[in-house]
């Protein structure tokens, strides 16, 4: 496995740390530039935002979305990519909205990490820093982010956590 799990804050500059290392990667190693991404854009908002992060990425990315099957864009990746997914939190939240088995979803992501045949970057939100959430659902994602994030740390070979543009090395 060569996968890398991304962590940080909303704006926090992991999603940035992420893409310029896979960039970075593809250029040291060769590789095709993939970005899987899992955002819906259920509004104008979010449709500006997908827009926006499409045009910074450029035409040297190869674009896969992947808003509720995200284990099955991993297992069409080649040997020849290096592969950023952002972001796992805007996935779980996917799930959650569709009413689908969230732990069923992680397991089966978890599964196929093992074959994914390329350098993986994985971006997520670390949303256990803050207050508890008023209402069940916030506090019910908060815990299944965080569960997700615990599980997937055990799993990939490295960790790093993104604050404020820095990036700490937590394992690997």
């Amino acid at each position: 496995m060569k996968a890398t799990l991304v962590l940080g804050g909303a704006r926090s500059g992991k999603s940035s740390f992420a893409q310029t290392a896979a960039e970075t990667q593809a250029r040291e190693h060769g590789g095709r530039l993939v970005m899987i991404v899992t955002a819906q854009a259920f509004d104008d908002e979010m449709a500006a935002r997908i827009a926006q992060h499409r045009e910074d990425r450029g035409d040297v990315w190869r674009t896969m979305e992947a808003p509720h099957d995200l284990p099955s864009a991993l297992a069409a990746l080649s040997a020849d990519d290096v592969a950023v997914v952002d972001c796992l939190t805007l996935w779980l939240s996917n799930l959650m909205l569709a009413d689908k088995d969230v732990t069923m979803a992680a397991d089966s992501l978890i599964g196929v990490l093992a074959r994914v045949p390329c350098p993986l970057w994985l971006v997520s939100n670390e949303v256990g820093l803050g207050i508890v959430p008023e209402n069940a659902l916030a506090r019910r994602f908060r815990d299944e982010a965080g569960r997700l994030n615990q599980r997937l740390a055990q799993t990939v070979d490295r960790v790093i956590f993104v604050a404020a543009g820095l990036p700490l090395t937590l394992k690997g």
